[in-house]
């Protein structure tokens, strides 16, 4: 599909004794807007933007790439508006990479009201109808596409394959994702493999209309077509899936759908294992950092994740020492940065009993100078795993990180 080859491996992860052979590795992602150094922090700009923080900061924290939502803009202010206005890029006047996810997610998740959170528990019981308690059917899915009512003004709207194809192109980011069906773990294993097949039938359909589309509108750049892939939590039907669209030629991958956070590395392995080595991964919906320490050594090369700007929205920022709030009263008096070890604007200006004020009285500037550290200190930490795998300390920094992150609950 591409004119050039976009992704090139430029290193790998050593092995460790006692470990099973990792697959992390370094490289670089080739964009018409730029190149991306990977493993790489993709921040969340859903609406393009980051919520609270102006895209020329971003650029200054440090940020490759960004990553909004084919679901929220075509709602508003629509497609065809970014398309006028030269693409997602020149629309929110950010000169880099750009993602977009296919709306998939968004369609899905909202439809049966659970917003941010599809799996709850793993040992609920499951269903082939899964709701929300309390709430109503936003979506009806079919094997065609999803018929769903926006969460704006309750009007009705159709996505199918096709549909999310034209919308993408019109945003016009350099990588953007097959549209497909995300499931939770409350389904049933027969539901998962309907799923399956339908995500692939709509792969199928996506890559069609993305090569009409790439050739009707020639005179854009060439935009990226990622696959998705889901099946849950079952190891046969991740396999399958990888392989299955790992076959079908795309540019590079998107590992997405239900999981359970103590399964996340062996998910994230079976499927690489069987993914192409020279096409680029992405994790979708990932960001916490032990998560990001455990999918790098199992082979992801991206990651986005919108906890990083919510959590600072409510006063909850990440130090070397762990999270904490800094609204709580014993941060009032606190006259020092949020994170001695931190180079971000906010610390190098700002201390925790300026923003604990800024928090109690209910500032705007409070989520802006929150979100700025946050996003720094998650994009500065994976900046650091691409550094520690070039310089063979990977294990070194994923053991000295975590144990001062977490304290005596780190991770293993």
């Amino acid at each position: 599909m591409p004119p050039v080859k976009m992704f090139k491996v430029e290193g790998r992860l050593a092995p460790q004794s006692g470990h099973a052979e990792p697959l992390g590795r370094v490289g670089v992602i080739t964009t018409p807007h730029g190149q991306i150094q990977t493993p790489a922090f993709i921040p969340v700009a859903t609406k393009a933007t980051v919520k609270a923080v102006l895209p020329e900061t971003m650029k200054a924290l440090g940020a490759q790439a960004i990553l909004a939502n084919a679901y929220h803009l075509y709602l508003q202010p629509g497609s065809e508006i970014l398309d006028e206005a030269g693409g997602l890029g020149a629309f929110m006047n950010w000169s880099g990479p750009t993602f977009t996810d296919s709306g998939g997610f968004q369609v899905l998740s909202l439809g049966v009201g659970f917003k941010k959170v599809l799996a709850m528990t793993a040992d609920t019981v499951r269903s082939d109808d899964v709701i929300a308690e309390g709430r109503d059917r936003l979506a009806q899915v079919d094997d065609d596409g999803v018929t769903f009512k926006s969460h704006l003004d309750g009007s009705m709207h159709r996505f199918t394959p096709e549909v999310s194809m034209r919308v993408q192109h019109e945003i016009g980011a350099d990588i953007m994702f097959a549209f497909d069906e995300c499931t939770t773990l409350l389904n049933t294993r027969e539901y998962q493999e309907r799923s399956l097949d339908r995500t692939y039938a709509w792969a199928v359909r996506c890559i069609s209309e993305h090569e009409r589309l790439t050739i009707e509108r020639s005179s854009k750049p060439y935009q990226a077509l990622f696959g998705v892939i889901q099946g849950a939590q079952y190891e046969d039907l991740r396999r399958k899936a990888a392989r299955d669209l790992g076959g079908l030629g795309f540019d590079g991958y998107g590992i997405g759908g239900a999981l359970d956070k103590s399964q996340l590395g062996t998910i994230v392995r079976w499927v690489n294992e069987e993914l192409p080595e020279d096409k680029p991964r992405h994790l979708l919906g990932i960001g916490e950092p032990d998560d990001l320490f455990t999918a790098i050594e199992n082979g992801a090369d991206t990651f986005d994740c919108v906890a990083a700007s919510r959590v600072a929205r409510n006063g909850a920022v990440y130090s070397r020492n762990g999270r904490f709030t800094v609204s709580n009263s014993k941060h009032r008096r606190a006259f020092v940065p949020i994170d001695d070890d931190c180079d971000c604007y906010t610390c190098t200006n700002y201390t925790q009993a300026y923003l604990h004020h800024l928090f109690k009285g209910k500032e705007i500037l409070s989520s802006m100078l929150a979100t700025i550290h946050n996003e720094r200190f998650i994009v500065r930490l994976v900046d650091e795993i691409r550094s520690s795998i070039q310089t063979n300390d990977f294990y070194t920094l994923k053991t000295e990180f975590l144990g001062r992150f977490y304290g005596s609950s780190s991770p293993t």
